[in-house]
């Protein structure tokens, strides 16, 4: 019996040294390993139908806009300018177009009437012409002096009869050059109204197809960088919103040239998008840039990145432009890896280090790390499974 309580004793003496470790802890597992990249983007539309204020128009302002996000068919209201003031100048050339055929119409009475009273003038003149040559006739019964007389009635009878064609030549020329006048005056009228009467109907911009409204964020008087709301003044072809197409959603990425080379078309990633947190995606490369364009966004010195374009596999309908995403690329998968937290990795006289907890205290272990990935490393000698590592460096004291 006492032999039994020796040995234990001893076992309870031997394991009831072994304590908890002072700091977080790590237990080493065997498993795969994903080599990857991670990248923040957003979510865009490659094609999209824009909807802008009108290019023709001066001053607007927005009384009604639809919600961002909000469902929209053809032909719906999208955004209602205030038309006051179009519709005062409107109402103006309505005006003036009416005062110019007004006019038209004056002036081509007054024309009929100077023409009626030259016309009359030719005829009387023709027939002192004529009554003149019958005076000449008789000449030859009359005296030579009253035959002078009669020449010269006739000669006068002639010249009176010239000043009354050139009259009414002239007055005819003066009439259709004073109506085409008047003619482009209403034409230039009739055109302002057909203009200003545009402009009335492009107060109100309806959608142009059935789709998701997304208003176009933007610079405003007060450095105010937002989209577009009602009693916000717009100016001429601002781009206020646009369907996007849903079919043409990518998420653009921008990466740098190191990390360009390590990425190929078609490569699977993982996607989470910040709005949509409940639902992890799956996607692929579908475009890598060619040519590095210069990110004036990211402070100096200004980077040189290349564009990314990444396919989301899966369709929702809550997926839409401007959501921001974490992009997660797999380069490589390793099975059956020994890998620990990046943050249980030391460096340490010029190697990198593990601390082991041996159940009494950590043991300083050497390591070799093959590949480093997002927040793990991939150690290839130093350590095993089973093997519990230190997340903190215990031998520096707080």
């Amino acid at each position: 019996m006492s032999v039994v309580v020796c040995i234990g004793g001893g076992w309870a003496l031997l394991h009831g040294s072994k304590k908890a470790p002072p700091e977080a802890t790590f237990q080493v597992k065997r498993g795969e390993f994903l080599e990857v990249l991670q990248f923040r983007g957003e979510m865009k539309a490659m094609k999209s139908v824009p909807i802008s204020a009108p290019a023709s128009a001066g001053d607007l302002q927005i009384v009604r806009i639809a919600a961002d996000g909000s469902a929209v068919k053809a032909g719906d209201v999208v955004v209602e300018f205030d038309p006051t003031r179009t519709q005062q100048t409107l109402e103006q050339g309505r005006s003036t177009l009416k005062s110019a055929q007004a006019e038209i119409n004056q002036v081509r009475a007054q024309g009929q009437l100077t023409e009626e009273v030259d016309t009359t003038a030719l005829m009387k003149s023709r027939y002192d012409v004529d009554v003149a040559k019958l005076d000449v006739g008789k000449s030859e019964v009359v005296s030579a002096i009253e035959g002078a007389e009669a020449q010269l009635k006739v000669a006068d009878s002639e010249q009176a009869r010239r000043q009354a064609e050139t009259q009414l030549m002239s007055d005819k020329a003066y009439n259709t050059a004073t109506i085409e006048g008047k003619r482009q005056s209403s034409s230039k009228a009739r055109y302002d109204e057909h203009r200003l009467q545009s402009s009335l109907d492009a107060m109100t911009l309806k959608s142009p197809a059935s789709g998701i409204i997304s208003l176009i964020t933007c610079w405003h008087n007060n450095n105010d960088f937002r989209p577009f709301k009602a009693g916000d003044r717009a100016w001429a072809g601002a781009q206020i919103a646009e369907i996007p197409d849903t079919g043409s959603l990518r998420i653009s990425v921008h990466v740098d040239e190191t990390e360009r080379g390590r990425l190929t078309i078609g490569q699977p990633v993982m996607v989470q998008l910040d709005a949509i947190a409940d639902r992890q995606f799956t996607g692929k490369i579908e475009r890598i840039g060619t040519i590095a364009s210069t990110d004036f966004s990211a402070g100096w010195p200004f980077p040189r990145d290349f564009d990314l374009e990444i396919t989301v596999d899966q369709a929702d309908t809550r997926l839409k432009p401007g959501m921001s995403a974490q992009v997660t690329v797999i380069l490589n998968r390793i099975p059956n890896a020994i890998a620990i937290p990046a943050q249980a990795a030391f460096p340490k006289s010029g190697q990198m280090v593990v601390y082991v907890w041996t159940g009494k205290h950590f043991e300083e272990h050497a390591i070799r790390i093959e590949k480093r990935s997002r927040d793990q490393v991939l150690i290839s000698d130093g350590l095993q499974a089973g093997e519990v590592v230190a997340l903190k460096d215990p031998t520096v004291k707080e």
